[in-house]
């Protein structure tokens, strides 16, 4: 370009008159815009000061109470370093908890039946964020950015009749 804008008065004084109505009619540019003012849900925490939600994934489900505490971690009735002997699946149980940067700071008691142990873990991490998101609502965009909201609702395929597994067929045998 020849000439460059330098300001909105030179923007407008190049417009047409059909160009400038819409300027006209917009709101003064010094007058402060209010933003939509986000409300949050109350908390819910119950008498002894913990709050509680219901994880799943797969065929596991996960019960999960969360207090303020040191971050011990208890499933079932024993440490999570006994129930969960495989480091990957305690460092799941650690992610919401550094998603929304809280690490250490709540103590986590849970139930889990159902499935193997792997989607016992995946089914406590769900329980985990969901507990901290009513404990704190404030917490679940990282979380659900982080994707711990979502409920992993694969299962296993149901065996069908006529058939050795879900899909498999018996083999075939010409005679």
């Amino acid at each position: 370009m020849a000439d460059e804008i330098k300001s909105l008065e030179d923007l407008k004084a190049g417009m047409t008159a059909a160009d400038a109505a819409p300027v006209a009619a917009a709101p003064d540019a010094e007058a402060p815009v209010a933003a939509e003012e986000v409300v949050l849900p109350e908390p819910k925490i119950d008498a002894q000061g913990r709050s509680y939600a219901t994880g799943k994934r797969k065929d596991a489900v996960a019960r999960v109470w969360i207090k303020p505490g040191s971050g011990k971690i208890t499933i079932n009735g024993r440490d999570q370093e006994q129930y969960f002997a495989r480091p990957v699946l305690r460092m799941l149980l650690q992610q919401p908890f550094e998603a929304a940067e809280r690490k250490d700071a709540y103590d986590v008691v849970a139930t889990a039946k159902g499935g193997g142990l792997s989607g016992q873990a995946g089914a406590v991490r769900h329980g985990i964020s969901k507990a901290l998101i009513t404990f704190e609502p404030a917490l679940r965009p990282p979380l659900k950015a982080g994707g711990f909201l979502t409920r992993d609702s694969r299962v296993v395929e149901r065996k069908k009749f006529g058939r050795k597994k879900a899909r498999r067929s018996f083999q075939f045998s010409k005679r």
